[in-house]
């Protein structure tokens, strides 16, 4: 895509953090927004704060866990602005920071429903929600979903294997536009350290899945882990920086986005010699 002015975005997860820069960014750009978010008061809130700015903005809670939800996200875009050129499937949670450290048989069966189907099935709704009516309307558009540099590396964890599940559901939507010469495109963002409020994710934590992690009953390492990603995480990358870069990557049509510091892209390089070289996988943190 090369103009946007006058053309539509949706992005879920937009009532902070990344997603409410990417609605900002593409507000200055001339695009109406259609604003997608579980917390409905923040929503509310990020709504104002882009009109405050002049830009067209339609908001909507929405869950993304449930397709009807995403479908009736989907109505209320295309009925508005008649139709959708760039969907940001961005929502994300996880369990705390343990939930890097916690054992697959340690962490609850709730943490991994809960996870999953926001990281993974919340972006396979958009995209079949989504993408059959921009495919009809053929329009240029472009598809970003929000993976992780997590989706990159390796690990036992529902947050890790959900973003390597969104990374790989990216990657077979671009070759399947490319190869039918669809108009539309896709990227996968894959950030390191944001400042966002991820970690205070379980605030929205649907009760179906059973209470939030109670960080005193976990292992004294892995709360020394929590201490130290929360530190991490302050001095992370802004997200208005994020929110650039994914517009520069459509505007390229780049797949790959990596706002991420230098020492995780490094754990990703080991990782793939690891795979390229047939040789067991390295240990590290």
């Amino acid at each position: 895509m090369k103009d946007f002015k006058d053309k539509v975005a949706v992005v879920t997860g937009a009532a902070s953090g990344m997603g409410l820069a990417f609605a900002h960014k593409f507000a200055e750009e001339g695009m109406s927004v259609v604003l997608a978010d579980i917390e409905a008061e923040a929503l509310s809130m990020a709504e104002a704060a882009v009109k405050a700015h002049g830009g067209k903005v339609a908001a909507l809670r929405t869950n993304v866990i449930v397709q009807d939800d995403i479908e009736r996200l989907a109505d209320a875009a295309f009925n508005t602005f008649g139709n959708v050129h760039i969907l940001c499937n961005n929502a994300g949670v996880i369990a705390s920071a343990a939930t890097f450290r916690s054992r697959p048989w340690e962490t609850p069966l709730g943490d991994w429903e809960w996870i999953w189907g926001v990281n993974f099935m919340g972006v396979l709704h958009g995209i079949r929600s989504f993408v059959p009516r921009m495919l009809e309307n053929g329009e240029e558009g472009h598809i970003v979903n929000t993976a992780s540099m997590a989706g990159l590396l390796a690990g036992a964890d529902p947050y890790t294997i959900s973003k390597h599940s969104v990374v790989s559901l990216t990657e077979g939507i671009y070759k399947e536009f490319k190869g039918m010469g669809a108009k539309l495109s896709a990227s996968v963002l894959c950030p390191g350290l944001i400042k966002t409020a991820i970690l205070e994710a379980e605030r929205n934590r649907p009760p179906e899945f059973g209470p939030a992690t109670a960080a005193a009953e976990l292992r004294p390492e892995v709360q020394q882990f929590s201490a130290f990603f929360k530190a991490a995480l302050d001095q992370g990358i802004d997200p208005e920086q994020v929110a650039q870069l994914v517009f520069e990557a459509i505007r390229d049509d780049q797949f790959y986005i990596f706002p991420a510091q230098p020492n995780i892209l490094d754990s990703v390089h080991v990782r793939l010699n690891d795979i390229l070289n047939q040789r067991n996988p390295t240990l590290g943190p």
